[in-house]
């Protein structure tokens, strides 16, 4: 049995770099652990503290094999939610130029371009000379180990290979001039934007703890279209883990995550940085995995996240026979769709671009364009909207016109209907009229994400 070893590594997502993992090491003994982190490449940041960045993007995967070995050692290794989902997550190179390997080659391919940028980057790989042959950077170099072989260099970041090996400098350097007289520059090639990154990554920095700030803000209950937007990303990592069907594909640079039902006709796509009235979500129909989109639906970055889930449980449950295949846009659709405003006694006079119905408040406004409705592809055929200005509210959602009527009527029933949070600090004097809200009601928060499949 492996005896103990009074050292703990607690593992994490790196505080500013996508990719990147953070080792923190406490115990008396957590140099053994840092010098077997060390070993793996694994660079010292700040005291008892690693970080692992590479230009693979592959930190997840290779953080989970460290702990292995650590956890074999006699090591106690503590991995937090938020890397383990890293860790489980499956993604993949978009547009790889080898479509025809398999996840493990192409991570064998990655790290076989990691050990050649750590070699040039430690002094092991001196490169004599690069060009760019139109497509990609190549060049030329020497290790000062492995026996002092020359090597041909092509591609760049995760995509390096050794295309050529050569006996020496000489015969490397003709044989490279041959072929790029005109491109060939002496010396490595600038850094790339992921070696920069990459390296920035690594570099020193201060894990002191925040001290506390002023006095923590206080809930209030608000309507919900008033309610703080809350964690978008927890949001949809809670939905995607309650349902199967939907498959989670997250682009490599981080800025994007899709998740793509079974049948491959229903998509939202999640956009993780954005401004405060750039579209942070689309919701997309198509009849079949080919064709073109029936209807699509879109929420800027501030919509209250008891909204959001309200409407992801629905495209989940799949309620009313419009969800996939839309609705027609008639006077009945519309009635359907906006009932539950009018029993809540929201407003709904003509105006010259269509009917808006107003919350008794004010403050929030659902608007129906008919004139739109005749094109569609129109992306605002519908318009919810917080706050009084509907050309600059706080958050709105858009909707083309064959949106599921059953779909609308349930983000409506939200709105008139539920309560959310906000948090407000204490002593600071609520700017909402709660007094002609809506009952108290249940939020989406409080009730079960939806059923299990």
């Amino acid at each position: 049995m492996t005896p103990a070893i009074d050292a703990h590594v607690r593992l994490d997502t790196h505080p500013t770099h996508p990719s990147a993992v953070q080792a923190v090491l406490t115990g008396t003994q957590a140099r053994v652990a840092s010098m077997a982190l060390e070993a793996a490449d694994w660079n010292i940041a700040a005291t008892n503290v690693l970080v692992l960045a590479r230009i693979d993007h592959e930190e997840p995967y290779w953080a989970a094999d460290a702990a292995k070995h650590l956890t074999a050692e006699g090591i106690t290794v503590e991995i937090t939610p938020r890397l383990q989902e890293a860790i489980d997550e499956q993604w993949t190179w978009p547009n790889y130029p080898m479509p025809w390997c398999t996840r493990s080659e192409i991570r064998e391919i990655s790290n076989q371009a990691q050990k050649i940028h750590d070699d040039i980057l430690h002094g092991q790989l001196l490169i004599h000379a690069h060009a760019h042959d139109g497509h990609t950077t190549v060049a030329v170099g020497t290790y000062l180990h492995r026996g002092g072989k020359s090597v041909y260099l092509h591609g760049e970041d995760h995509l390096r290979q050794i295309a050529d090996t050569f006996d020496s400098p000489a015969q490397a350097l003709a044989a490279f001039e041959k072929v790029h007289a005109a491109e060939m520059r002496p010396g490595p090639a600038p850094l790339t934007d992921t070696e920069r990154a990459a390296i920035a990554a690594r570099s020193v920095f201060d894990v002191t703890t925040a001290q506390s700030g002023p006095s923590r803000p206080e809930p209030e209950a608000v309507p919900v279209y008033l309610a703080d937007a809350g964690d978008h990303d927890a949001l949809l990592d809670s939905f995607l883990n309650a349902h199967g069907e939907f498959e989670k594909w997250r682009t490599w640079s981080d800025e994007t995550t899709h998740a793509i039902h079974e049948s491959q006709t229903l998509r939202i796509e999640r956009v993780h940085e954005t401004q405060a009235r750039e579209t942070a979500w689309t919701v997309a129909a198509y009849e079949t995995p080919v064709s073109d989109r029936m209807w699509h639906l879109t929420a800027t970055r501030d919509t209250p996240a008891p909204v959001l889930q309200d409407l992801l449980i629905h495209l989940a449950d799949g309620d009313g026979p419009d969800t996939i295949t839309g609705a027609s846009v008639d006077e009945k659709t519309v009635t359907t769709a906006t009932q539950p405003l009018t029993d809540a006694g929201w407003k709904h006079p003509l105006t010259g671009h269509g009917i808006r119905w107003t919350s008794p408040d004010g403050e929030a406004g659902v608007q129906f364009a008919p004139l739109s409705a005749q094109h569609p592809q129109n992306p605002a055929t519908w318009t919810i909207w917080a706050r009084a200005n509907p050309d600059r509210p706080t958050w709105a959602i858009t909707a083309s016109p064959h949106n599921p009527s059953s779909l609308l009527a349930g983000l409506a029933e939200t709105l008139a209907q539920e309560t959310g949070t906000r948090q407000v600090q204490p002593g600071r004097e609520h700017g909402v009229r709660l007094t002609s809200s809506a009952p108290a009601a249940p939020t989406a928060a409080d009730r079960p994400a939806s059923r299990s499949r």
